[in-house]
């Protein structure tokens, strides 16, 4: 049995209990119900985070390129990625104590700051070596972005609407992600390649700006922030792995397997996202426009994948989400992985499943994780958990790239299915936290 304590049941005299109707319900109920505050934290956490995406597949999406001008086989390649996730634990874990000890706000405008300022240090690298340092780097920023959002916006959304406001802020991966291909397609089509990927980089620093001067608006939650300050205990790491008692549950087995969740759902994440354009560049011989164009269609897959997670978190409950989708995300990688040569249509086709299927997932992951953990310890437990997964997941691109040689891009994919395996056997240690009011 779990050591965390029960969720707190929602209040019998709401409206939704007496089946009345509000201005809180409808198709955007969840946005109205977040108030002026919480709608312009809503605004920053979307941007900041969409950038964070923008700035993540600037990589991937040149690593044909960068491996040719640098000379770099695959498993140096898949290195790139595993450096920026390994350290982003790092950052994410340093904002989330941040988070707590500070304030939200604050600890994000940081993180944006950090990951634009070395996404542009990367254009103009003179080597492999200087280029995985800067990657490193940019790692700090990008490990912390997401976990600090999510918790803000989160202590503004009520327990009803939780699951689909925070699935519509993972949306915004998806909307970053476009942008990052739109901009591969117009950079590599006229420009040579060997400028082409510096230019990626560059373009990582520009809409930053515009966040950071959007967050000069946001404030934190103030009954989380007045909960946070009150306690003696905030941004403390000896506090999420403080074992249980008869008396106090403690937050050591939340923790473990919270780790393993997240391990889980970002190592199979992070193998597709990883090496998914270089499959289809090096072994389905996709143009830079065909590849942009199936892209589009995985893109595509994954926006809707994350509002309708976010949706279906609220309605079947955190752990049935996350259960549904880690079995469907396996199966679409093992039809992707196999599809025969020739039949690109039907590689087309099912990048829209693939892409859905690997983002709803995700989408209940900032309520969910929000909820494991106390108002005053909330930005470290969720910003170690979910980065640590990072990290750990990490180890399953840079597998992928070193079997690729002798496997194929495509038979190493199915690697990613193993991830989310372990993420449905850790849901096993953690309780159903659907309902559960926030400070």
């Amino acid at each position: 049995m779990s050591s965390t304590p029960p969720p707190q049941a929602l209040s019998s005299g709401t409206r939704h209990d007496r089946g009345e109707h509000g201005p809180d319900d409808g198709a955007l109920g969840w946005l109205r119900a977040l108030g002026p505050g919480g709608r312009r934290a809503f605004a920053g956490a979307f941007g900041g985070y969409a950038l964070d995406s923008y700035d993540y597949f600037t990589l991937p999406l040149s690593m044909v390129a960068l491996a040719a001008y640098f000379g770099l086989d695959s498993g140096q390649t898949g290195l790139f990625t595993t450096v920026t996730l390994v350290v982003s634990a790092i950052g994410g874990a340093v904002a989330g104590v941040f988070a707590d000890r500070v304030g939200r706000v604050r600890a994000l405008m940081i993180t944006v700051i950090t990951y634009a300022v070395f996404t542009v240090a990367c254009g103009f690298a003179p080597n492999y070596e200087t280029l995985l340092v800067f990657r490193a780097l940019q790692g700090l920023g990008f490990g912390g972005e997401w976990a600090v959002g999510a918790i803000l916006v989160a202590e503004y959304a009520s327990a009803k609407h939780r699951g689909r406001t925070l699935g519509a802020i993972q949306s915004s991966w998806a909307v970053g992600w476009g942008l990052a291909a739109v901009v591969y397609t117009l950079v590599f089509s006229f420009a040579g390649d060997d400028l082409a990927w510096r230019i990626m980089f560059w373009t990582g620093a520009l809409p930053a700006l515009l966040v950071v001067w959007l967050r000069r608006r946001v404030h934190d939650a103030p009954e989380a922030t007045a909960a946070r300050e009150q306690s003696a205990q905030r941004g403390s790491f000896t506090a999420i792995f403080r074992p249980g008692t008869a008396e106090s549950p403690g937050l050591l087995r939340t923790t473990v397997f919270a780790g393993l969740l997240s391990t889980g759902v970002q190592g199979g994440y992070y193998t597709l996202a990883t090496w998914v354009p270089t499959y289809l560049k090096t072994e389905r011989g996709l143009s830079v426009v065909g590849t942009g164009g199936y892209l589009t269609f995985l893109i595509s897959g994954a926006f809707l994948g994350y509002l309708t997670g976010g949706y279906l978190t609220d309605r079947l409950g955190r752990r049935r989400n996350i259960w549904l989708f880690a079995l469907l995300s396996a199966l679409c990688i093992l039809a992707y992985a196999n599809i025969p040569q020739g039949a690109n249509t039907l590689l087309l086709v099912l990048g829209f499943p693939l892409g859905f299927c690997m983002s709803a997932i995700f989408s209940g992951f900032g309520s969910f994780l929000s909820e494991l953990y106390p108002t005053a310890v909330r930005g470290t437990g969720q910003g170690f958990t979910y980065n640590t997964g990072r990290a750990v997941g990490a180890v399953f691109p840079t597998l992928v790239g070193f079997l690729a040689d002798s496997w194929g891009v495509g038979g190493a994919l199915v690697f990613g299915a193993i991830g989310y395996g372990i993420a449905a056997l850790a849901l096993l240690g953690l309780p159903e936290t659907r309902g559960k009011e926030l400070a």
